[in-house]
């Protein structure tokens, strides 16, 4: 890997936290979502709140918070950030497919991408243990991100 292009990357191949020591503190946010394909009665337990675990949603949405608040304790080489906000929130994208958003901003010299991402992921693995005992077939998909803003490269959303 001589030669990389990847910022965590040094020449000789080994991997580094990247030095954000010099950049300026800039306003900076994230978006990411994830889709969970439910059966129909897992879907409509989740709908009607009648999950024998108690309110999916309420967990789901204090998971994904926590685990933002945690990235760099599960990304080996993220850095540790002083997040100003995180917000999860759930929009049914059909009959079964739920979508879980999740937002974080920071003022900061690196974004936040990886914890809007790991918000997402882990609101949505909340939302399945959940609703398990109803269908182990449930599929978390389609993580990804949604939008950035902030930093030097400045803004960027996903192709719709």
């Amino acid at each position: 890997m001589s030669g990389s292009k990847l910022s965590h990357v040094r020449g000789d191949g080994s991997l580094a936290m990247v030095d954000v020591g010099g950049k300026a503190a800039t306003a900076r946010t994230a978006r990411a979502d994830a889709r969970v394909r439910l059966s129909d009665a897992a879907a409509r337990a989740l709908r009607d709140a009648t999950l024998a675990k108690g309110d999916a949603f309420a967990a789901a949405q204090i998971a994904g918070i926590l685990a933002a608040k945690r990235t760099d304790e599960l990304i080996p080489l993220a850095h540790p950030l002083a997040l100003t906000t995180v917000d999860v929130a759930f929009a049914w994208d059909d009959e079964r497919t739920l979508r879980v958003s999740a937002r974080a901003s920071t003022v900061g010299a690196t974004g936040v991408e990886m914890e809007a991402m790991v918000a997402a992921s882990v609101a949505a693995l909340t939302v399945y243990d959940m609703c398990k005992a109803l269908d182990k077939g449930i599929a978390i998909e389609q993580v990804r991100l949604v939008e950035k803003t902030g930093g030097k490269s400045g803004d960027w959303k996903a192709p719709a």
